[in-house]
C-alpha cells in the first residue's frame, strides 16, 4: 500500500495504482499538460472510494510505503487506464 500526498491532500492506494499515477503525473508534466485521474483509494474512515485528482505540470506528488490494516487495493482496470493515458502522452518508439 502507498500513501500519496498531492496538493495538500493525502490518500492511500495500492502499489500498482500508485506507480501508474506517478508515471501519468510525470508524463503530464513533460507534456506541459494537465488532466484528471480517477482511481480507487482508502478514505480516512477505511472505506474504498473512487477519487478524482487533477495532475498538471506543477503538481508535486509524493508516494511512500505505508502499512495499513486491510487488503491491498487492486484495480487492474484503473491501472490499465492510467497506463493507456500515459502512453498517449509518451508514445513508444520503435526498436530495431
Amino acid at each position: 500500500m502507498r500513501k500519496i500526498v498531492c496538493a495538500g491532500a493525502t490518500f492511500c492506494t495500492g502499489d500498482d495504482i500508485a506507480a501508474a499515477l506517478l508515471e501519468y503525473a510525470v508524463a503530464l508534466a513533460r507534456a506541459g499538460s494537465s488532466a484528471t485521474a480517477n482511481f480507487p483509494a482508502r478514505t480516512p474512515s477505511g472505506m474504498i472510494a473512487r477519487l478524482d485528482v487533477v495532475f498538471g505540470p506543477a503538481s508535486q506528488v509524493v508516494s511512500e510505503p505505508i502499512e495499513l490494516l486491510g487488503p491491498e487495493i487492486v484495480d487492474q482496470g484503473a491501472v490499465a487506464g492510467l497506463k493507456e493515458l500515459t502512453e498517449r502522452l509518451v508514445p513508444r518508439t520503435a526498436t530495431a
